[in-house]
């Protein structure tokens, strides 16, 4: 015989034994809970709703056995074709009904459902991308996704399907044990008796399973960042250039082979645990009819309400075993909004203050100067910008960084060029940052046009400074939808003209769809050259008042230089700009030049006064500039 609700079979028992019992134990604060029941406000009239479904749902469904009694002893046995026929199409009328109900309690739990996960998906990624750049340095990347999927799905359960599960299985046993007892209640203790035959071997079976199941998942986990590794381009040409096809599909090969033989033991669990249980709700069907067979032989009931009896053991041995997981469902349910909630939790360092101003007001009145004053800065450690679960490590980490910068100060008047020089890990890239406010200062400031950048809006400084990096990133898209990035409401004759002004444009246009043309994941089916000048070329689109220029031109061909240095000459035209600089030409251009070295500025001055100074530039430029430009 079958058995609803049974576990093996795809019904609500099922998901148990793929969960981690562990959770059990977990307490949630009352504001916790309370934050989750804020989340399902906005949809407390459509749960109303549900629930009445689910209940009236549970009532019908226990009500057609007492209707087969009926039909039994009322109608086939006394001989009256006229109640036969009436209770049969009450039968099918509450099937009906039943089915109709389904599909309206599946419809609101969906709303509802998809409507929370809209909600929890756009607040993790809205609030994810305000966080500082340090979180995204250290938070793997898949551990978030997971965080927008896997946890956003389970948190979405915790209203619908574990909501339904434990009502409408409370609900089924409340009626179902109320029709047995007023049938005979001698019949319904016996069925009793047989409770911890199902309860206790489906918590056996749901703590083997469950062991099983997280090993499979750290499994496929690292199957899934092999995959990741290894096919985006990046990881693709490391593989073709220093691996081995074989020895790549040999690891691979071992992973899956161990989910594999997770997947079979899981399996026969399964089995053997859906064969038991079938086989025992068999053997109690058995022993009901025995027991009612005799009594109905002696009188003492009826064929009728033996038959109801047995109908009603298929529909309570399921629900009171899933009821005996009630609560790892719920805390699994719980623990996920929890996870969520821990990411919504984690407060951005960059923010902008209730009373910031727009910075393009003050452009426009004094220009567009930057000045640093007494700034020191030390990296966030993990503890403040991360969490240990992002990060794969046990515990949060307390390293406190030492201090990058020390006390560095310089002024670069509108419209003029300062170039940063000094030794690798010096602070360079560091001052870049904070005048783009990828990060605050620890201690003085940084101001654009006067205005501390911790006072303005972030968006109006998006506006008006700019940046192009070592790296240039393309979006895999096409080359007007990464220019259009920084202008949306751009037009193709602005972005061609930005291309013409980035020396790029006769490039374009050798292409077969122009800028309609997908550049691939990161860019990649360009030159790193090309990739630099269409980053100045969406530069240039923005058209921000100050560059910055983090050595973008480091890594490139002498020939892609020349073009890149070209596009750059171009950008940076009237405006205020910041250049970390490698190359004699940027030097001898800059208005000044700021050597820093173990964060602290150690000389300020133009090219020819820091040379007649001697000192550490003058160092720099014997070992550094004066040979590359002889070369």
């Amino acid at each position: 015989m079958s058995m609803p609700h049974m576990p093996g079979g795809g019904g609500p028992m099922s998901r148990t034994f793929g969960q981690d019992r562990s959770v059990a134990r977990r307490k949630l604060s009352r504001a916790t809970l309370r934050r989750i029941l804020a989340f399902a406000r906005p949809y407390r009239a459509r749960l109303s709703v549900f629930l009445v479904l689910i209940a009236v749902e549970a009532g019908l469904g226990a009500l057609t056995p007492l209707l087969f009694r009926h039909l039994i002893d009322d109608g086939i046995t006394p001989g009256r074709t006229d109640v036969v026929v009436t209770i049969a199409g009450v039968v099918a009328l509450v099937a009906v009904v039943g089915a109709a109900l389904s599909v309206a309690d599946r419809w609101v739990s969906a709303q509802v459902g998809e409507g929370l996960i809209q909600d929890l998906r756009t607040a993790v990624f809205d609030h994810v991308q305000r966080m500082p750049l340090a979180f995204f340095s250290r938070a793997k990347t898949g551990a978030l996704v997971q965080r927008l999927n896997g946890d956003v799905l389970g948190a979405q359960q915790a209203f619908t399907s574990t909501l339904q599960n434990v009502v409408s299985n409370a609900l089924t046993v409340v009626f179902v044990l109320a029709a047995m007892l007023s049938m005979s209640w001698q019949l319904t203790l016996v069925s009793l008796v047989l409770v911890p035959v199902f309860v206790l071997p489906a918590r056996w079976f749901g703590r083997k399973i469950a062991a099983i199941t997280r090993e499979s998942y750290e499994l496929n986990a690292e199957a899934a960042q092999t995959m990741t590794e290894r096919f985006n381009v990046a990881g693709a040409h490391l593989v073709k250039v220093f691996g081995e096809p074989e020895r790549e599909a040999a690891s691979y090969a071992g992973q899956v082979e161990r989910v594999r033989d997770i997947g079979v033991k899981r399996a026969l669990y399964s089995t053997w645990f859906r064969v038991g249980l079938t086989t025992v709700a068999s053997v109690a069907v058995a022993i009901v009819y025995g027991l009612g067979g005799v009594l109905a032989i002696r009188g003492e009931l009826t064929v009728g309400v033996v038959v109801a009896l047995t109908a009603y053991l298929t529909r309570l041995y399921g629900p009171l075993t899933a009821m005996s997981n009630v609560q790892v469902d719920v805390m699994t349910a719980l623990v996920s909004f929890e996870r969520v909630l821990e990411v919504l939790d984690l407060k951005p360092t960059v923010t902008d203050r209730p009373d910031a101003r727009d910075l393009r007001a003050a452009v426009a009145r004094r220009g567009a100067d930057v000045e640093l004053v007494g700034v020191g800065f030390r990296y966030p450690g993990g503890d403040e910008v991360s969490l240990a679960s992002l990060e794969s490590v046990a515990v949060p980490q307390h390293d406190a960084a030492a201090d990058t910068l020390l006390d560095v100060s310089f002024h670069v008047p509108a419209g003029r060029m300062v170039a940063l020089v000094g030794p690798s890990g010096a602070g360079k890239t560091t001052i870049s940052a904070l005048v783009t406010r990828m990060y605050d200062p620890t201690r003085g400031a940084v101001r654009v046009a006067g205005e501390d950048l911790r006072d303005v809006t972030q968006a109006s400084l998006r506006a008006t400074v700019g940046i192009v990096s070592q790296e240039a990133h393309l979006f895999h898209d096409t080359i007007a939808g990464n220019l259009r990035y920084a202008r949306p409401d751009a037009t193709d004759e602005e972005l061609w003209a930005a291309l013409r002004q980035a020396h790029v444009a006769d490039l374009v246009a050798g292409l077969p769809d122009g800028i309609g043309t997908v550049v691939g994941d990161r860019g990649y089916r360009l030159s790193g050259g090309e990739r630099q000048r269409l980053a100045i070329a969406r530069l240039l689109l923005k058209a921000p008042d100050v560059v910055v220029l983090d050595e973008a031109t480091a890594h490139l061909d002498s020939e892609s230089e020349a073009a890149v240095q070209a596009a750059l000459d171009q950008a940076l035209a009237g405006r205020t700009s910041v250049v970390i600089a490698h190359r004699l030409s940027t030097i001898r251009q800059a208005d000044l030049i700021v050597v820093v070295d173990r964060g602290r500025v150690v000389q300020q001055g133009t090219h020819a006064e820091l040379l007649a100074a001697g000192g550490l530039y003058a160092e720099l430029y014997r070992t550094q500039f004066a040979p590359a430009a002889a070369a």
